[in-house]
């Protein structure tokens, strides 16, 4: 199997407008949240110090990540380092008193979002702000107009979306420029190659893929593996039932590719999408993993092994939604603001 190189991980630019990160970055969802119970502190904590040690500067974060311990995890991690690394966080999901969620967007609510992050994460400033997801009652021009004012401000140095339209990221782009959009995209997820990503490249926008591994299914996750507390065993059809059997094909041709590569399909899967000029952000809680996901890095894929791959893994192949109807309503699918005019008329 592929393994390190010294020295380890290359630094890329993030987009056109001036961010440099490490060509693969690391998600920190599942350490406090969604992937069963949060994971010892202490541990995750060693765990990012040895992932900067690799040269994994790229941190992935949101206040709906616990909510809210993630990114005190991460501040807690890179107290004493923060000058060499680049922190990524979301705002965008709120939750009552009465437990009733929906998707946020005003001005206001932006605004507290950052100011509570920024606490939480104990810096002066984030350098990479996302709107998590698109608040369907707001003009994306009023929320970026107010994430655009936090970049005057210094709060925030550079702007992203997630889980945006072309068209909302061109309306977004339009009142500042934005540097990235993570989406769901792998060998698994490649619905958004016909639009979004165009229209990124277009742009000069980079792009951060979550999930790159398809929810770990492309590094062999099971779901007769995954815990109760694991929203993946309930929550993402691909890999529930029948979907999931028809689907391990893809993986045991991804695994045959990847044993002629003399890899692992962990590997090769993030090859593939690190090829594509992505920067991903492979999510892990053990150092193994961790270690094994940044090789990937120094893995060379010719144009014709990439098209064997794709053809290994046909888009019209897969089965199943990412989400239940629920979660693929805030996808980039279905990522919809009012127009600017009909805001402006209702609060004249």
């Amino acid at each position: 199997m592929a393994s390190l190189p010294a020295p380890t991980v290359p630094r890329v630019q993030l987009g056109s407008q001036g961010l440099e990160v490490s060509a693969q970055g690391l998600g920190c969802m599942g350490m406090s949240a969604f992937y069963g119970p949060p994971k010892a502190e202490e541990d995750m904590i060693h765990l990012i110090r040895h992932a900067v040690e690799l040269g994994v500067t790229f941190f992935d974060t949101a206040d709906a990540y616990g909510p809210f311990t993630n990114e005190v995890l991460l501040g807690k991690a890179i107290k004493g380092i923060r000058d060499k690394v680049q922190i990524a966080t979301k705002f965008a999901f709120y939750q009552d008193e009465n437990g009733n969620r929906s998707i946020r967007g005003e001005p206001e609510y932006v605004r507290a979002c950052c100011e509570a992050s920024l606490k939480r994460l104990d810096v002066e400033c984030i350098d990479l702000y996302y709107q998590h997801r698109l608040d369907p009652k707001v003009p994306i021009e009023i929320t970026v107009g107010e994430m655009k004012k936090l970049v005057e401000e210094g709060k925030v140095k550079y702007l992203g979306l997630s889980e945006a339209s072309a068209s909302e990221i061109r309306r977004a782009h339009a009142v500042h420029p934005i540097t990235a959009v993570q989406v769901e995209w792998s060998l698994w997820v490649r619905d958004i190659e016909d639009e979004v990503i165009p229209t990124c490249r277009e742009l000069g926008i980079g792009v951060v893929p979550y999930s790159p591994l398809g929810r770990g299914f492309l590094a062999g996750v099971k779901p007769d593996q995954l815990g109760d507390g694991d929203f993946r065993k309930h929550f993402v059809p691909m890999l529930q039932g029948e979907n999931f059997e028809k689907n391990k094909v893809y993986l045991q041709r991804v695994m045959e590719i990847a044993e002629q590569k003399n890899c692992s399909p962990n590997q090769l899967a993030l090859a593939w999408v690190q090829h594509k000029g992505a920067v991903p952000i492979p999510g892990t809680t053990k150092k193994a993993n961790l270690e094994s996901n940044v090789a990937s890095l120094f893995i060379k894929l010719s144009d014709k092994e990439l098209e064997e791959l794709e053809a290994a893994v046909p888009r019209e192949g897969i089965v199943g939604d990412r989400y239940y109807n629920l979660g693929m309503q805030y996808t980039w699918l279905h990522a919809s603001t009012p127009p600017l005019s009909s805001w402006k008329a209702a609060n004249a």
